[in-house]
């Protein structure tokens, strides 16, 4: 018996084998340029090699598009390789991104795709459309009509894996259909007016809050608000339900009417659960940071454009920018008909909950990142948005990333973070870091100028250069 199951086994093991002989086939497109910038008109070249394994092919043709930021087409043809690998030339008459999409057909037929990226003046690229003239007026009447709320708050133990810290599931009242729904964690035991406030906010999809207890144990009151209002720590059977169901699409839901459009809701809960943080006790008055990525990074701007009193917000490849634009980010709001027109009603509603229009409204200092190939938040609608920030920002482009979360964002929101924060040496004398030196530094403490140094590095590091990676 033993050998008559050994036998049928073997040959699935030699037939995988066989299968999977054939080596695996790359395909790469760079620019000439390690930064991948450059000027209106100026030609951009982009390079495409092809391995098999790690060897460069030199056989055999690619195809490329063209296009602006994935969008209009420019340019396409095939190329053949060669040792030299291939290369494409173009050009964009104004601020964008040129983006080439190299596809290579396989002996056995299968398609091997790249896709390489270059900004063109970035930090020159405009708003589609102004904010409506009523901007201001609607969302001061939304946060009036939300403050005659009782908040209501519901505070429940749940248990935390970190010591010294307390944290909640936390429930309040508030308009648009659903409550805030998060978890809140604090240090136990810290004094009044003595913590910044930290709202971490999520991207797209249906899932529950996370416990904020890492930034609750770097001395803050953490929140993390999921963004639909559902309750937290269900089963994955429930948000999949929910995803399927009646939050199916759910960034489309009533977009004909800026008093209908789902993401009222999800603002409105944003403001909040910021009124809930800077009503603690506990909070210094002065620190209120916000971060996200996606969906949670274009949050994180509306938050910032919302409530003055965000001093600091990491917005990773954010979402919901430049809605109007011919080039759109994330949810791709606004429908056009066979001729390219946009949706009128639709146009207008967008403009209420663009990322982009409540830049202006915020001096806060700014950590926001973007992919070149990113096809989900494409790059020209993140600039569109960086460059409506009025506070003292910086921007990660990174060529090769797509809609993802790369290490060099994950350094520069925790440096951003870490900028914040308060430093207590074990006397009560407290320095604050927040670019500028207040207070006076215990004499008891040796390690002190130590610290002051790394502090002082780390905010010199986020907001010293606007193209410099970390």
């Amino acid at each position: 018996m033993r050998h008559k199951l050994f036998y049928p086994f073997f040959a699935i093991l030699l037939a995988a084998f066989s299968i999977g002989a054939e080596k695996p086939y790359t395909l790469n497109v760079v620019t000439d340029r390690q930064d991948a910038l450059y000027h209106v008109n100026e030609t951009v070249s982009f390079v495409i090699s092809l391995q098999q394994d790690k060897e460069t092919v030199t056989a055999g043709e690619v195809a490329y598009v063209l296009t602006n930021d994935g969008e209009d087409e420019i340019a396409k043809g095939t190329l053949p390789l060669s040792a030299d690998s291939a290369r494409v030339t173009g050009t964009l008459d104004k601020p964008g991104f040129l983006r080439c999409e190299a596809q290579f057909i396989t002996p056995d037929g299968k398609k091997v795709s790249a896709l390489g990226g270059a900004g063109i003046d970035p930090l020159l690229i405009k708003p589609s459309l102004p904010p409506p003239d009523d901007f201001d007026a609607f969302w001061e009447g939304k946060k009036a009509a939300l403050a005659e709320v009782p908040m209501n708050a519901r505070l429940t133990p749940v248990a935390t894996s970190t010591e010294n810290i307390e944290c909640f599931d936390l429930q309040l009242d508030c308009l648009g259909g659903a409550p805030v729904s998060g978890y809140f964690a604090r240090p136990k035991g810290a004094t009044a007016k003595s913590l910044p406030a930290l709202l971490t906010v999520h991207g797209a999809g249906v899932r529950s809050a996370n416990k904020p207890e890492r930034y609750a144990a770097r001395g803050l009151l953490a929140l993390d608000i999921n963004a639909h209002g559902i309750p937290n720590g269900q089963s994955e059977a429930y948000y999949d339900e929910l995803a399927a169901g009646r939050l199916k699409d759910y960034r489309y839901q009533g977009r004909e009417n800026r008093e209908t459009y789902y993401f009222l809701g999800m603002y409105l809960r944003l403001i909040r659960a910021m009124a809930f943080l800077t009503a603690q006790p506990e909070w210094n008055g002065t620190e209120l940071i916000v971060c996200g990525s996606s969906q949670g990074g274009g949050q994180a701007i509306v938050a910032a454009g919302l409530d003055t009193r965000v001093t600091a917000f990491a917005a990773n490849v954010p979402a919901m920018c430049d809605h109007t634009g011919r080039v759109n980010g994330w949810p791709r709001l606004v429908p056009h008909d066979d001729t390219g027109k946009p949706d009128p009603q639709i146009t207008e509603t967008a403009r209420y909950f663009d990322a982009m229009n409540f830049a202006t409204r915020t001096k806060a200092d700014a950590v926001v990142s973007v992919g070149f190939i990113d096809n989900t938040c494409r790059p020209t609608t993140v600039y569109a948005a960086y460059n409506n920030l009025q506070g003292k920002k910086r921007i990660i482009n990174e060529p090769r990333m797509t809609h993802t979360t790369w290490p060099s964002f994950t350094k520069a929101q925790d440096a951003l973070i870490a900028a914040h924060l308060p430093v207590t040496a074990t006397t009560p004398d407290v320095v604050h870091v927040s670019g500028v030196w207040n207070g006076t530094p215990p004499s008891n403490c040796p390690a002190w100028k130590g610290l002051a140094e790394q502090a002082r590095h780390i905010a010199s590091t986020v907001f010293g250069c606007e193209h410099q990676k970390i």
